[in-house]
């Protein structure tokens, strides 16, 4: 015989919890894979604003969408098997210093960053020319 009460009588069984540690499984997983970084609905809708755009007039199309441990990637393409033309990245990194958003083209020069997504995808608006008649 065993000194354990007998459990069918509705006695209850009260447990040492002294060593035992409560640990959140959401807050764990993601200390050992933290998040992907990727774009919000508001900075997918600007960019898929200009997306369309440049799809309109013949320029683009293909895009891919990279989340990566670090940073979010926007990339647009001529054709779907080269090299991007752009990158419109995000690095929450880089958000105190010069900005977390980036347009980068195809050789990898930075052509605009910034902090807010809407100055940094002006680059993209073309520049108005004054036609003599």
């Amino acid at each position: 015989m065993t000194d354990q009460p007998d459990l069918r009588h509705g006695e209850s069984r009260s447990v040492d919890n002294s060593s035992s540690v409560v640990v959140d499984l959401r807050e764990y997983r993601q200390s050992k894979d933290p998040l992907p970084v990727t774009f919000h609905r508001r900075e997918l809708d600007a960019i898929l604003w200009i997306y369309g755009r440049m799809v309109g007039d013949g320029e683009w199309r293909d895009y891919a969408i990279d989340h990566l441990k670090d940073k979010a990637v926007f990339s647009v393409f001529k054709r779907s098997g080269e090299m991007p033309l752009f990158r419109i990245e995000k690095n929450p990194k880089l958000a105190a210093k010069q900005g977390a958003y980036s347009v980068i083209n195809v050789h990898g020069t930075i052509l605009k960053r910034g902090h807010e997504l809407n100055q940094v995808l002006k680059v993209f608006d073309k520049a108005l020319k004054l036609v003599d008649k």
